[in-house]
């Protein structure tokens, strides 16, 4: 498929959340240039998008950095679109204070196993050493509040509310990672479909990409789009969620960024947590 003829209806899987939708902001009220394409946006949690790319279902679509080698024999990744914690990242919180290593054998509720949080959660801890069990995400902070985990891994906004609901942060992943490895953690990033080409596939990346621009450009009126998307947080709060997921390495992953990718996936199947990718494609 390439050229004007092969322009069609894309379907675009991204999280209901303010970072996704202060990057999409400029797509969805078409004040960035389709060139042509039109742009079906499909708002569904990171494990739900992780499930359907294993099926090959989206175009385009936020994906785990964790499932992106189940599923790069369909999907590349665009150098946009990246979620990186720069010292930061997902969190285990629990009720009382304590080190890391009192976490091993307890009961860790997790936001899906594709996700980037659980692989770096199994590199800290290893494989094997905790037991868990799947909850929504937005339900993690409420359910390790009322007992019914010792422990939460938390994503996505929770990483500043938890505290209001009386929590402890036990380990930041991102700065364990950071502290490891000297890197960035990539938490998440934008796959595109292979069968659309070379061709399509380079130009649909440029448009998101101007999507990101866009917004950074304009951030007063893409955040407050993005607060209708926001949940238990407000302008202030919800701004400062966005800088923290999208930023430089929004635009492009760079070297570091790329380097990040492979190491965390060396890694994971170093750990045997991930199947071997070998070589990453970026759009």
């Amino acid at each position: 498929m390439s050229g004007n003829s092969g322009k069609k209806k894309l379907l675009l899987g991204h999280s209901p959340d303010p970072d996704d939708a202060f990057m999409f902001y400029g797509l969805a009220k078409g004040l960035v240039d389709s060139d042509g394409w039109e742009f079906e946006h499909v708002l569904q949690d990171i494990q739900t998008l992780n499930e359907r790319a294993l099926r090959g279902e989206l175009h385009i679509t936020a994906i785990s950095i964790h499932t992106y080698p189940y599923v790069a024999d369909k999907y590349a990744l665009t150098n946009c679109g990246s979620s990186m914690g720069d010292g930061y990242g997902p969190m285990v919180v629990a009720r009382e204070a304590m080190d890391f290593n009192s976490l091993w054998g307890k009961k860790i509720a997790v936001p899906g196993e594709m996700t980037t949080a659980f692989l770096v959660l199994n590199l800290l801890l290893g494989k094997g050493m905790f037991e868990h069990e799947v909850i929504m995400f937005d339900r993690i902070l409420d359910h390790v509040a009322s007992g019914g985990a010792d422990a939460g891994l938390i994503i996505h906004e929770g990483q500043l509310t938890y505290r209001n609901h009386q929590l402890r942060c036990v380990v930041d992943l991102g700065k364990w990672w950071q502290l490891e490895t000297g890197l960035p953690l990539p938490l998440g990033g934008n796959a595109i479909r292979r069968d659309l080409g070379e061709e399509n596939m380079q130009e649909i990346g440029g448009i998101i990409k101007n999507s990101i621009q866009y917004s950074l450009d304009h951030r007063e009126e893409a955040v407050d789009y993005a607060l209708n998307f926001a949940r238990d947080m407000g302008g202030d709060l919800a701004d400062e969620f966005v800088g923290m997921y999208v930023n430089k390495w929004t635009l492009d992953y760079g070297d570091v960024g790329r380097s990040a990718v492979g190491e965390l996936l060396r890694r994971g199947h170093q750990a045997e947590l991930v199947p071997e990718v070998g070589e990453i494609d970026f759009i």
